[in-house]
């Protein structure tokens, strides 16, 4: 791994990497993350009897949204192009729905940090929705699972089975 820190210049201040001598690549990540909440809440989800309106269809709009603005909130994230942004959504039948997001692109700089936006931004996206009858949910982990592409190749999270255990 290499431990340089690149998001500094000369000077020790904050720059934005530069990618321009970086080849394009196909690129993925997948992230998961989960809400954990009432059982009564997730069945008014399930059944859509949420004051709101459709909570899933709502938390996915949501996070595909995010994807696409996360340059314009992390400050050292490069703008791209998405080609595919997709938002998943199961659940243990009991108290808590989980989140899957793949995003994916052909560039020069990975998706993580859409991905991670996404989930993030439906998770939110649920707890607001849900709210008022629910305001003791938790919200995460949100997590990499895997990301394909560039340069470091592939990565699979190998923490994610002892996450999803508990």
């Amino acid at each position: 791994m290499d431990e340089s820190l690149t998001h500094f210049n000369g000077q020790q201040r904050a720059r934005m990497v530069d990618i321009t001598q970086k080849s394009e690549t196909n690129r993925t990540a997948i992230v998961h993350s989960r809400v954990m909440m009432k059982p009564e809440t997730l069945t008014r989800i399930k059944e859509g009897r949420i004051g709101k309106g459709d909570v899933l269809a709502v938390a996915q709009v949501a996070g595909i949204m995010a994807a696409k603005k996360t340059s314009g909130l992390i400050p050292m994230c490069h703008p791209l192009a998405l080609t595919g942004v997709d938002i998943t959504f199961h659940d243990n039948g009991a108290d808590t729905l989980y989140i899957e997001v793949l995003v994916k692109t052909k560039g020069q700089t990975g998706v993580e940090m859409e991905a991670l936006m996404a989930a993030s931004v439906a998770g939110l996206t649920v707890y607001d929705m849900c709210k008022a009858m629910d305001k003791e949910m938790l919200i995460g982990p949100t997590y990499l699972v895997s990301k394909t592409g560039g340069k470091s190749g592939e990565f699979a999270n190998h923490i994610e089975v002892e996450i999803m255990k508990k």
